[in-house]
């Protein structure tokens, strides 16, 4: 038998800051740029009732953690789960099943983040936020740790709830955060455009970018999904979390490949070729640049490690026991 850590969402909300979040993503993707493993996702769908059960992983051998996700969302509920189990790297042995429900928006805002740091232009100071979920929260907490942010418009469909998230960010955050009727008046002038919608279809006219702007697309990890439409893929650099996903689930890459606007060679690099410095970022002011991020093992196994060496300092949690193999299988 081993003891591992059982956390739950209320364990662990608030137990980091989005700043803690980014350095430890960020790390994670400069071991992936170096040759850490990771797969994406795999999805599989149920269709009464509706729903999907997805997965993926990584191994991160300097922070000592491998694991990632497996999370159910839709069938009868309508809702969604995140089980998040750590394997020690060494000795492959379970050390902790975290509850990854307050974790998803933080660690996901993180690797936002830390493609901004790469490829927005030093001097970004605004902010255009497409959608006004947990996730657009998590995205703007994140990006504010990065980029010295002066002002920021949100644009969501219900007008209630882009004006909420607009009060809400303006008194956490020092930037000025407002809401605006329309997807155009917010990407208008903005430094960095960050998507965090649901989407089948394109959030706002690649036409309205700014040369110079950086965008991150994080609700496109479906062939349906498109945030973005086929000329922002097509006059943007782009880089994906994981180049094997982009002709398996990034939406808007595979609209803009079946188009014949890109080809495969479009890729310019992995966020963790870029973040290890084995390719370049940004190379120009005027350069349009996109990040498609559609979740990985990478920030779950970051995140989660950050999180469960702070429960451990802090005493949080409770221990289960896991049986290894030897004695399933042997009855000893």
């Amino acid at each position: 038998m081993t003891e591992t850590l059982f956390l739950t969402s209320a364990d662990v909300d608030g137990l980091a800051t989005p700043a803690e979040f980014v350095d430890a993503v960020r790390d994670g993707y400069r071991q992936r740029g170096e040759g850490a493993p990771a797969e994406p996702r795999t999805k599989l769908t149920n269709a009464e009732p509706p729903g999907f059960l997805t997965t993926y992983a990584a191994v991160l051998p300097d922070t000592g953690a491998m694991g990632g996700y497996m999370y159910s969302a839709g069938f009868g509920a309508e809702d969604a789960w995140f089980a998040t189990p750590l394997f020690d790297a060494e000795s492959g042995e379970p050390i902790a099943m975290v509850d990854g429900a307050s974790m998803n928006p933080f660690k996901t805002g993180a690797t936002g983040a830390v493609a901004a740091d790469e490829l927005a232009r030093a001097d970004a100071s605004s902010a255009a936020i497409i959608g006004s979920g947990p996730q657009a929260r998590g995205q703007l907490r994140a990006l504010a740790t990065v980029r010295d942010l002066e002002t920021v418009w949100v644009f969501s469909p219900t007008k209630e709830h882009r004006e909420s998230f607009a009060g809400e960010m303006d008194r956490r955050l020092d930037a000025s955060v407002a809401a605006v009727a329309s997807a155009a008046a917010a990407v208008e002038g903005a430094d960095v455009v960050v998507t965090a919608t649901n989407a089948s279809d394109p959030v706002f006219d690649g036409d309205d970018l700014e040369p110079g702007t950086h965008v991150t697309a994080m609700g496109q990890y479906d062939p349906d999904k498109r945030e973005l439409d086929a000329k922002t893929i097509e006059k943007a650099t782009y880089v994906p979390d994981l180049e094997a996903r982009v002709t398996r689930d990034a939406g808007s890459f595979i609209a803009a490949l079946e188009g014949g606007v890109v080809d495969e060679d479009h890729v310019h690099a992995e966020l963790g070729d870029v973040v290890a410095g084995n390719a370049p970022g940004r190379e120009s002011d005027d350069e349009i640049t996109v990040f498609d991020s559609g979740g990985t093992g990478i920030e779950t196994v970051a995140g989660a490690y950050l999180l469960y060496e702070k429960a451990e300092e802090a005493g949080l949690g409770q221990t289960i026991d896991f049986a290894p193999g030897s004695e399933a299988l042997t009855g000893e």
